[in-house]
């Protein structure tokens, strides 16, 4: 069985947005929906520092569905539209059984991942993307799945395709030899979202709250 999950290492990280952007394009996903975010950990706004000159300290976060083992939101969902695939631990929506209640979005614990598509709509008026991208249908709510039409094809996803600082790890967390199990076998300060299919290395001296809310509880046991 495969079991897909990723890990990122936060010093590799320099907040480009690339993996967003990427995401954004492969997916073709509407205006105001991204998949994947990039926060600023530092400042109060985008890109600036917390702290003063010369003790200055920025980081950034990439953050998206963190595929959990146990979603929660199976249990509220009234169509049985959002599902977790036993082989692979993707965890999808099925935009045909969707009615856009929000219940998923409601019981999710990572804010901003999921997202209600009112009625989709573009800045260009051609299709970007790839060509086996799942279509966007108004009233329904999406959400990252590892960009599944890509590892169907044999392919990685799209956001650690494109990221030019290498920071991310993907593949099989049960094969010892694929990347990411070999990134987080190699590295003891690498810490697991407890519960998920994801894991972060956290730039030293990083306040580790602002991992999400569960990785403090989690260390690379469990895997």
């Amino acid at each position: 069985m495969t079991r897909y999950g990723m890990a990122i290492d936060l010093n590799r990280c320099f907040g480009c947005q690339t993996c967003a952007v990427a995401c954004k394009m492969a997916n073709n996903l509407p205006n105001d929906v991204l998949f994947n975010q990039v926060k600023t950990v530092g400042g109060d706004s985008v890109d600036t520092a917390a702290g003063e000159y010369p003790n200055c300290t920025l980081s950034y976060l990439p953050f998206q569905c963190q595929h959990c083992e146990n979603p929660a939101y199976l249990e509220v969902c009234p169509t049985g539209a959002t599902t977790k695939d036993e082989e692979t631990g993707i965890v999808s929506v099925d935009s045909e059984l969707c009615i856009g209640c929000e219940s998923c979005i409601k019981a999710c614990p990572y804010e901003g991942v999921r997202t209600l598509i009112k009625s989709p709509e573009y800045y260009l008026d051609v299709v970007v993307g790839e060509y086996d991208a799942p279509p966007h249908k108004g009233g329904t709510v999406e959400k990252c799945t590892f960009c599944k039409n890509l590892i169907d094809r044999g392919d990685v996803p799209a956001c650690m395709q494109l990221c030019p600082g290498r920071a991310r790890y993907f593949g099989d967390l049960d094969d010892p030899e694929s990347p990411v199990s070999k990134f987080i076998a190699g590295d003891e300060a690498v810490l697991r979202v407890d519960e998920t299919s994801f894991y972060y290395r956290p730039v030293d001296g990083m306040p580790l709250d602002v991992l999400p809310s569960n990785a403090l509880a989690s260390s690379k046991k469990g895997r």
